[in-house]
């Protein structure tokens, strides 16, 4: 699978064991460091402590990278990995959350590093030369997204801000599954990719999808119970979902139109019927500000269907 494919990858090579320790309810500590003044965070790589306000704060995850910048800590973010691309403003380098090199991060003299994944064993490698790390993985349901988004506030001096943020996300997500309530009963098929990988119920968007009502025609697929099966064309043919969300239109240029090619495909209910909805790959593989649009998006396909 591709990098840029944050949640479903960081979920598909097993962040689904994330760690319970992230965030909540965290006080601030009142400990004096070389620094100064002192917060602590808990995160999924347990109790971290880190200067109460950061100056240079490296950012190896797209989704928490719009974070920061959406509770107003991006003047602090002195670099971020190369899939974050949003905004477009932030500090884009070359270094990479996948395959992370430590020299090339302390390069940048960070007092905070955020990631959302514990590649090849640098959270102890940053660590060891006295580096703060915040573990925050991939959301395994809402509430951890709401709390990340939580821990990252107080641990850049920006819980207030933080606070709203999660609170707007919320009311926005509840406004737009209300207006959707007669969506129970409709199938849908989330696309991962053009080899037919999907996600089931147990996901974080399967998670997302289940707002709605919405039955997931891949849950039946997943013998394997890892939550990411692979679909064979007959069993999606036979399946006919309702609705067909396309995850894949950037990195793999699939949309209404090439579906409609695919052998078969043109007799399915959702591509005779306009349910097939081209999502924004990026938007649909995180985690952070921008999942109202998401939870959205989902909603307006819901209306037009029922």
């Amino acid at each position: 699978m591709r990098p840029v494919r944050t949640l479903g990858v960081v979920m598909a090579i097993g962040v689904m064991t994330f760690a319970a320790a992230c965030g909540g309810d965290d006080g601030k500590s009142g400990n004096d460091t070389s620094s100064g003044k002192s917060v602590t965070v808990q995160a999924a790589n347990g109790p971290v402590t880190v200067p109460a306000e950061p100056k240079r704060i490296v950012s190896l995850s797209p989704t928490h990278t719009e974070t920061l910048f959406a509770i107003g800590a991006g003047s602090q973010v002195v670099a971020v990995d190369s899939y974050s691309n949003q905004p477009s403003n932030a500090p884009r380098t070359k270094l990479s959350g996948f395959k992370p090199h430590a020299e090339a991060i302390i390069a940048y003299k960070p007092d905070l590093v955020v990631l959302s994944d514990d590649m090849d064993g640098i959270v102890k490698a940053l660590e060891k030369v006295k580096v703060p790390v915040l573990l925050e993985p991939a959301a395994a349901k809402l509430d951890d997204a709401y709390d990340e988004i939580n821990d990252l506030g107080q641990a850049t001096g920006h819980s207030d801000e933080a606070k709203k943020l999660t609170g707007d996300m919320q009311a926005a997500i509840q406004k737009t599954v209300a207006a959707s309530s007669k969506a129970k009963g409709l199938t849908y098929y989330h696309e991962l990719d053009d080899q037919l990988h999907s996600v089931t119920s147990k996901t974080f968007l399967g998670q997302v999808y289940g707002l709605f009502g919405l039955q997931n025609i891949a849950d039946k697929a997943d013998k394997a119970s890892g939550g990411y099966p692979q679909l064979s064309r007959e069993y999606l043919l036979k399946q006919d979902p309702d609705l067909i969300f396309l995850a894949d239109t950037k990195c793999c240029g699939q949309n209404a139109a090439a579906l409609a090619k695919r052998p078969g495909w043109s007799d399915l209910e959702a591509v005779k019927h306009n349910g097939v909805v081209e999502l924004d790959d990026d938007i649909a593989s995180r985690w952070g500000p921008r999942l109202p649009e998401f939870v959205k998006t989902i909603g307006n396909a819901v209306q037009k269907v029922q």
